[in-house]
């Protein structure tokens, strides 16, 4: 069979065969034997926190390949500890992005995955956190992008090259989670579609202060904000407000 006759063959047999999925109660990765190269996928409510650095090309144009590594690998090295300390689950490295998964369709699962990313712009962007340090070479620019919904996840790639392997991640709260992102850069560094803006609790949405005749009011932390989704305009919100790490 020629490699032509090989692949069209393959692809007629993925097209026509029914694809299986199945609902889990965790974020798949990629060692789990119910995904396979065939048609399954297993799918999850979850919430998706979407981060992608700014100026990437700017900083390789700037620097040595090695100290760009340094500059990533930093980087990303505070985007990891954010998230496991949060209990995300860290997937999908893609040159100068990552999806951080927090499974759970209930407000609290919404609220951890906002504490994450206030987080993640504190340790990168504040006077105390890692751009301190970065600017030795160059401080880093991001986005974060978080929106909730369905996830189905599949492997792909050839069952006898493990390099050529990986999971795929399906459903609008990842694609908009990424289109969020874009629409976000200092100092307002983090955004949330308004399904999740709506389920905040009030310690997620509001900085209490004291107005000028000493009493106490709510500011809401959260600026709206549009975004166009398949289409369409679409209410987003976003915030120059972080969460201090200790």
């Amino acid at each position: 069979m020629s490699l032509k006759d090989d692949i069209i063959s393959d692809v007629k047999n993925i097209l026509d065969t029914k694809f299986d999925v199945e609902d889990v109660s965790y974020v798949p990765d990629i060692t789990n034997s119910k995904l396979t190269y065939g048609n399954t996928g297993l799918q999850f409510e979850g919430t998706v926190l979407y981060v992608d650095m700014r100026g990437s090309t700017a900083i390789l144009t700037k620097h040595n390949r090695p100290v760009v590594a340094k500059i990533h690998m930093a980087y990303f090295h505070a985007i990891l500890k954010i998230a496991q300390s949060t209990n995300g689950e860290v997937r999908s490295f893609n040159g100068d992005s990552v999806l951080v998964f927090y499974h759970g369709n209930d407000k609290t699962t919404l609220n951890k995955a906002v504490f994450a990313a206030m987080q993640m712009k504190y340790i990168i962007s504040s006077t105390e956190g890692i751009n301190t340090y970065l600017t030795k070479y160059s401080a880093v620019n991001f986005g974060i992008g978080i929106d909730f919904g369905h996830i189905l996840c599949t492997k792909i790639g050839l069952a006898r090259t493990p390099n050529n392997q990986d999971l795929i991640w399906i459903g609008h709260a990842v694609n908009k989670s990424t289109v969020i992102s874009d629409k976000c850069t200092s100092p307002y560094h983090v955004g949330i579609a308004s399904v999740v803006y709506n389920n905040l609790d009030d310690t997620h949405k509001f900085h209490t202060k004291k107005n000028a005749w000493g009493y106490e009011e709510k500011v809401n932390m959260w600026t709206q904000g549009y975004i166009t989704y398949n289409g369409q305009s679409e209410v987003y919100y976003y915030t120059d407000y972080y969460w201090t790490v200790n």
